[in-house]
């Protein structure tokens, strides 16, 4: 065979070659293209499918069964149940469904809250969540409520309204502000001085009495907070004391602060008890200008400090058992094992109570002495109003 004729016979295998593989690789392509269109609608059925479909609002109709069974890896022993409940709301409601109970003991006729998800193949499960405690808390409230109203009168519905507005600053004004970037400490104190505001006022009045309690109380939570930021940072804090700090973390993808999310707490947890002290302290100097007008301001103040530091001693023992109460169970659990003291008191949950224990206290203390300076100065010749003092007798 001649090179003439050699060479186009080459070029036309190459051409047949390129052809193949140009015809191969737009196979593939639309191979994948395929897969990419498909697989798509194929995973989304799936998750459609394989999903969480709400908490729902249920009653227990009958318990089917139920006994007592060990845990899986323990010694426990844990009561099971199976029962049939009517669900209340939702896209089941009024059907009959059976639920496995390993989480609370239920009676028939009780109210719970339960989840409801489906999977990817067709089966359904129910988890309980709660028990429906609404109308007991209800009822409890209206009792709180009532015994208020009685007790107080007039001034007790002024503090109910105080602290109704309370709970809209901490819900619609802090709340918020913090899960919006503002530093936790700033927005904690100046919804602070909000709350304090309006339980001072709206509760003993707008008066001189009032106005040297809110001054004097604000001046003692900004020294708290500083004492406050010093203390955690020493103790090297986290903020990190339980789950829900934690839960927290993931859920806001670790853009809050959460040593300054420990500091606001400890401000807000602490004006309860620097409001009872300054109204307190500033009624005791009321009370002792009007009982002899001679007094001096030295003397005054002398004997009003003495009744602030009966005071102190009464509120400091009321926070320490406050937080020891509340932490109970964990101070069992420690008591059972085999940790030392030492190392109890190190973990960040304890830790982080002895500090707010002994941060509050240090407010107090900075408190008295404070609203009693500014009393003195400020309440002689003063009258109030109302013929009866409010201050509280320990």
């Amino acid at each position: 065979m001649r090179d003439g004729d050699q060479q186009p016979m080459v070029l036309s295998f190459f051409k047949v070659r390129v052809a193949w593989a140009f015809v191969a690789h737009i196979s593939i392509i639309g191979f994948f293209v395929l897969g990419w269109l498909v697989t798509p609608n194929v995973v989304l059925s799936q998750e459609i499918r394989d999903e969480y479909r709400g908490t729902w609002h249920g009653k227990v109709v009958d318990v089917l069964d139920e006994e007592v069974r060990v845990i899986p890896g323990t010694d426990t022993e844990h009561l099971f149940q199976t029962i049939h409940a009517e669900v209340l709301d939702g896209p089941k409601e009024g059907e009959i469904i059976t639920i496995e109970n390993d989480y609370l003991e239920l009676d028939a006729g009780d109210k719970f809250y339960f989840n409801y998800n489906v999977y990817s193949d067709g089966s359904e499960t129910y988890g309980l969540v709660s028990i429906d405690r609404k109308d007991a808390l209800f009822l409890l409230i209206a009792i709180f409520i009532g015994a208020i109203i009685l007790f107080g009168g007039r001034q007790g519905a002024r503090s109910l309204l105080a602290l109704a507005g309370s709970f809209f600053a901490i819900f619609y004004i802090l709340m918020p502000g913090i899960l919006g970037g503002w530093s936790p400490l700033l927005a904690s104190i100046l919804v602070a001085s909000g709350i304090l505001f309006a339980a001072i006022f709206f509760t003993h009045g707008f008066n001189r009495e009032s106005l040297v309690a809110y001054t004097g109380t604000m001046i003692a939570v900004c020294l708290t907070g500083l004492f406050a930021v010093f203390a955690v940072h020493l103790t090297d804090l986290s903020g990190f004391a339980d789950e829900a700090a934690t839960y927290l973390n993931f859920n806001t993808r670790g853009t809050l602060d959460f040593t300054g999310l420990l500091l606001g707490a400890i401000i807000i947890g602490v004006l309860g008890v620097l409001d009872d002290i300054a109204i307190t302290q500033a009624a005791v100097v009321t009370e002792l200008y009007q009982s002899n007008a001679s007094l001096g301001r030295r003397e005054v103040y002398r004997k009003a400090l003495r009744v602030g530091r009966e005071h102190v001693g009464a509120l400091v023992n009321t926070l320490v058992l406050a937080y020891t109460g509340a932490s109970l169970p964990l101070l069992l659990h420690f008591y059972m094992t085999s940790s030392s003291v030492s190392m109890a008191i190190n973990t960040e949950l304890f830790a982080t109570e002895i500090v707010r224990t002994i941060v509050g206290s240090i407010g107090l203390i900075l408190a008295v002495p404070i609203v009693t300076l500014l009393a003195v100065f400020y309440l002689k010749g003063y009258t109030p109003k109302h013929g009866h003092t409010h201050a509280h007798h320990h």
